[in-house]
């Protein structure tokens, strides 16, 4: 046994039947040319432990459904996530979320399998989507051994992109809300917080069309060209 061996994590136990469902999963390819309102989208929220990319934990994820231009509400998915790492005293909360609401959590293997098929070969959006995609794509490969193929795209981008006149590129998602004068009743949690970028998404959308962005691919490629405007005039 090499050196290099004992320095490799160990791979995850996944059981047999997770490892099945696994093979089953649609093959994520590029993003379509279809319309936008006939792709199927699906927005996520996760919660985490903290920000930090490298040691924090999921603990909850939330994501709802647009398709036909509209939030699909009998497709939701919300799960808390069993975290054995974190130890809190019973009275703190983390998101609105006890110890005891998590240690009753989900298996984290078995939640994020049932996510990857809620998501299927659809494209995902969410606000600030990097860190969202990163802790993901992190919890897959370490209960799972699985690499995260999915597709982001970032509403916190689309809204700049489509909503110049608005001069918040770097607000958050409350900015947005209140920038367009949405009414969310509930915020920080995942499920709510999926819910309110799913509302704010669909008006971005609307907006993309009157700008000649009628298509998944469109909306990718012109969000290229805008972090290449905004990395050029950052110099």
């Amino acid at each position: 046994m090499s050196l290099f061996s004992w320095l490799r994590p160990a791979s995850p136990v996944v059981s047999v039947d997770l490892q099945q469902r696994l093979t089953k999963l649609p093959a994520i390819g590029e993003l379509r040319e279809c319309s936008l309102r006939e792709q199927r989208w699906v927005v996520l929220d996760l919660e985490t432990t903290g920000l930090n990319l490298s040691k924090d934990r999921v603990l909850s994820i939330g994501a709802v459904v647009i398709e036909d231009g509209a939030i699909d509400f009998s497709q939701q998915f919300e799960r808390t996530l069993q975290c054995r790492e974190l130890k809190l005293g019973p009275s703190v909360l983390i998101h609105g979320l006890a110890p005891s609401a998590i240690a009753a959590g989900s298996e984290p293997t078995e939640a994020l399998v049932e996510l990857l098929e809620f998501i299927g070969d659809s494209p995902v959006l969410a606000f600030h989507a990097s860190f969202d995609q990163h802790m993901l794509s992190r919890a897959l490969k370490e209960h799972l051994g699985h690499k995260l193929q999915t597709v982001f795209l970032d509403v916190a981008q689309i809204a700049p992109l489509v909503c110049p006149q608005a001069h918040i590129r770097e607000a958050g998602l409350d900015e947005w809300i209140d920038w367009f004068k949405l009414e969310v009743f509930e915020r920080h949690h995942a499920s709510a917080d999926a819910l309110a970028t799913a509302e704010l998404a669909l008006i971005l959308f609307s907006r993309a069309r009157q700008q000649q962005i009628h298509s998944p691919l469109n909306l990718q490629q012109r969000l290229s060209q805008w972090k290449r405007r905004q990395q050029t005039h950052s110099f």
